[in-house]
């Protein structure tokens, strides 16, 4: 058995998910290669032939390749797929968008936000908002997979050595052109990477508040900032920081959330957090069900507090 992994990367390095993918892949057992699919990619193929596990690392390269387009991407995949037992991608926007063509290209069902290798064809992921545990067992030949990448602890980026294979490269399939990115700018750490977050809620009122509670504790602690959905929708943050089912999965060290109540959707995407700190003026608030410390207090208070004693 072998598995290959779709590597996410900017064409110049390769991206945290894919580590974390690596280790699911190689939980799979067998051999694990990586596709690093791109335009002048050069170096990122070359960076995922350091990674620890890593035995082949398969470069594709191609112009029509340079911006992940999903149906570009498909058919790159699909026509590498004959060799492969196990086809994983990390359940990210990207992942999530070109899995299920390839599974659907390939006639097989797919297997998704993969939270634990329990051996090659059984697998365990989240239902229900994380509510419950599914251990799913697929008798496809080929296993098309998406991994939630906080279920894995990322492999090492350097000590590998792998050997890098330039495979042809498909003809664009015209389905689809890319016109352009608009790329959010944040001198913050990534989101879905980061260490430390600190994320607010509806209780902060207006997006000035949220600038004014939440900016200062995030600068004084060097972490990312995140919010809930209903802070979103309301306006108080970019979309970009939503943390949950439809948002983004979080895992840092250090999760402080104020004023959030803890909807089902919400605790989906940060629960798996090492440590969760929760500042809410509500006893009865569902994210003190999962918080390590729970200060039952009103933030506009307790924040101002927190960054004096820092």
């Amino acid at each position: 058995m072998t598995a290959l992994v779709i590597a996410e990367h900017d064409n110049a390095s390769i991206k945290g998910a894919t580590l974390n993918t690596v280790t699911a892949a190689a939980k799979c057992g067998g051999d694990v290669h990586v596709l690093v699919a791109g335009s002048g990619a050069s170096a990122a193929a070359a960076a995922a032939a350091q990674i620890a596990g890593v035995t082949k690392v398969l470069h594709a390269d191609s112009e029509g390749l340079a911006h992940g387009l999903a149906e570009n991407m498909t058919a790159q995949v699909v026509a590498l797929a004959a060799s492969y037992s196990h086809i994983v991608f990390p359940a990210t926007a990207g992942g999530k968008n070109v899995a299920p063509r390839v599974a659907a290209k390939l006639d097989v069902g797919q297997i998704s936000d993969v939270t634990k290798v329990e051996s090659a064809d059984t697998f365990e992921r989240p239902i229900y908002a994380g509510n419950a545990m599914a251990t799913v067992q697929s008798q496809d030949a080929t296993k098309v997979m998406t991994v939630r990448t906080t279920g894995f602890d990322p492999a090492a980026a350097t000590g590998g050595s792998a050997v890098v294979e330039v495979v042809a490269a498909v003809a664009p399939s015209g389905l689809a052109t890319y016109l352009g990115s608009e790329i959010a700018k944040n001198d913050r750490p990534e989101l879905t990477a980061a260490k430390i977050i600190v994320a607010g809620g509806r209780a902060l009122g207006s997006a000035e508040k949220f600038t004014e509670f939440m900016t200062p504790l995030a600068d004084k602690l060097g972490a990312a900032l995140g919010a809930s959905r209903a802070a979103v929708d309301a306006g108080y943050a970019p979309n970009d920081w939503q943390v949950g089912q439809t948002g983004k999965i979080v895992a840092p060290q250090l999760y402080i959330a104020c004023g959030i109540s803890g909807a089902i959707q919400h605790l989906a995407g940060m629960k798996d957090s090492k440590v969760i700190v929760a500042i809410n003026k509500d006893a009865e608030a569902p994210i003190f069900s999962v918080a390590d410390y729970g200060l039952e207090a009103d933030l506009f208070v307790a924040v101002p507090e927190l960054l004096a004693a820092l």
